[in-house]
């Protein structure tokens, strides 16, 4: 459905409107926000985060597997570990892992984010929850 990017890794806000769609290009590791038309096929498309600053600091990771919490943030594998995007496409902050990070789940009652990364499986619990976990 959507031809003109190198997908890997995708999320919906908590309330389906928004699609996010991860690229995991070296020269191009961006995520992009695609507005949800009524027929449930992505719209309108804007860059939502640019990671590549991140990546120009040699940290390890590219977008990849991304969740969403209650409160709309991503929460989406990045350039040093999980990244946290607010639903502006703010940096709120990162979870470092400091190896390519490949995925991230919510679990247990919703406040535990399992994360994987290299040969690592990490768990951390957060003060927010997971939307549709």
């Amino acid at each position: 459905v959507i031809s003109d990017l190198t997908p890997n890794g995708l999320a919906f806000s908590p309330d389906g409107k928004i699609l996010y769609v991860g690229q995991s290009l070296p020269e191009q590791p961006v995520i992009f926000a695609y507005t949800m038309l009524p027929d449930g096929k992505p719209g309108k498309r804007k860059l939502f985060y640019d990671a590549s600053a991140l990546s120009k600091q040699k940290l390890p990771g590219l977008p990849d597997g991304m969740k969403t919490d209650v409160a709309g943030n991503l929460f989406t594998s990045g350039p040093g570990g999980i990244l946290v995007i607010s639903p502006s496409g703010k940096l709120l902050g990162r979870i470092e892992i400091m190896q390519p990070t490949a995925n991230c789940a919510w679990g247990d009652d919703g406040s535990t984010l399992y994360i994987t990364a290299n040969m690592l499986l990490c768990r951390i619990r957060t003060k927010s929850k997971g939307a549709n976990w």
